[in-house]
């Protein structure tokens, strides 16, 4: 008996070797599971908010998930950006990034509590945001060629509004001023709405920014576009000249919204989402979506979106550095 009981123990404890340790989530099998967020570091509202809750209700629908839009504004973006790099690598809390909280914070704040780039994995570009230059109707300017002469025959008498430093349409501006060598005054804002009615008003005299705000004002003629900042021109505004159009060689002012997850997600749960964001975009109806808001949808894989980010901190750090761009 003592010998048998001795042989069944060490079969059990064979057994108990044998089982397989517990793997880690090392594949995409039953993923996801449960509700997803999507954390936007803007407040509701805003043209980022418009493109995650779109985009959320698709992959939504893809991932038979519910995805939740989760709105943590603040800081520049920081505090939403520092929430997801510090969450679980599990796929269920994505980021919507764009190039102000990836690249240009990074250049910008000598101290982040996150690493733009060791603490993420880039998942999908979801669009490219043109910009939109225009300027008040009674400056006797209606070409960008027009502009540039005007700036060149009256250093530092132009006024251009930007939401503040560091803002895309600053630096947006501050690349227009490099290449024109012109000299033209930078007024920050609290907002676009300010900038664009003081604009308006002639308080200043130019500015970039997005397109949707701008379009109602350019068509009701109190606003006049002079060039987009995108390869080819917006259907949303296809009477609007691109800057290389307007002679401005190799202008770049792109932006860009995209998603990544925190470091260390894994591999096979990634590739899961950019099929379902690469669906997502190739929805026509998805697309028309995007295009009415002065987006350009695009959708990449997880390596172009990681080369995007390095190509654009290299050339958004020239400008920057140039410029003497600090945050404030």
């Amino acid at each position: 008996m003592k010998r048998l009981a001795a042989f069944m123990l060490a079969c059990a404890a064979s057994a108990v070797i044998a089982q397989p340790a517990p793997r880690p989530a090392d594949s995409a099998a039953g993923y996801p599971s449960r509700p997803i967020r999507f954390v936007v570091t803007y407040p509701p509202g805003g043209g980022t908010d418009f493109v995650a809750r779109e985009v959320g209700n698709e992959l939504a629908r893809l991932l038979k998930q519910p995805v939740i839009v989760d709105n943590r504004g603040g800081a520049g973006g920081v505090i939403g950006t520092e929430h997801v790099a510090k969450s679980a690598p599990d796929g269920y809390t994505l980021l919507f990034g764009t190039t102000a909280g990836m690249v240009i914070n990074p250049l910008l704040r000598k101290t982040l509590p996150y690493d733009a780039t060791a603490d993420f994995e880039p998942v999908s570009l979801l669009a490219m945001a043109p910009q939109m230059l225009v300027v008040n109707i009674d400056l006797p300017v209606r070409t960008v060629g027009e502009l540039v002469d005007y700036a060149r025959r009256n250093p530092r008498k132009l006024n251009y509004a930007s939401v503040g430093p560091g803002a895309p349409n600053h630096i947006a501006t501050e690349t227009f001023k490099m290449m024109t060598g012109t000299d033209i005054t930078h007024v920050p804002y609290k907002g676009a709405g300010p900038a664009m009615t003081d604009v308006i008003a002639g308080q200043v005299q130019m500015t970039f920014n997005p397109l949707p705000p701008l379009l109602s004002q350019v068509k009701a003629g109190k606003l006049r576009a002079l060039a987009v900042t995108s390869k080819s021109r917006s259907p949303a505004a296809p009477e609007v000249p691109t800057m290389e159009e307007a002679g401005i060689k190799d202008y770049e002012a792109n932006f860009w919204y995209s998603v990544f997850v925190p470091a260390r997600t894994p591999k096979p749960i990634i590739d899961k989402l950019n099929e379902a964001i690469r669906t997502t975009l190739a929805n026509p109806a998805m697309q028309k979506k995007l295009v009415e808001q002065g987006l350009d949808p695009l959708s990449s894989s997880p390596k172009e979106l990681g080369d995007l980010m390095a190509k654009d901190s290299k050339r958004l750090g020239e400008v920057v550095r140039k410029a003497g761009i600090t945050a404030e």
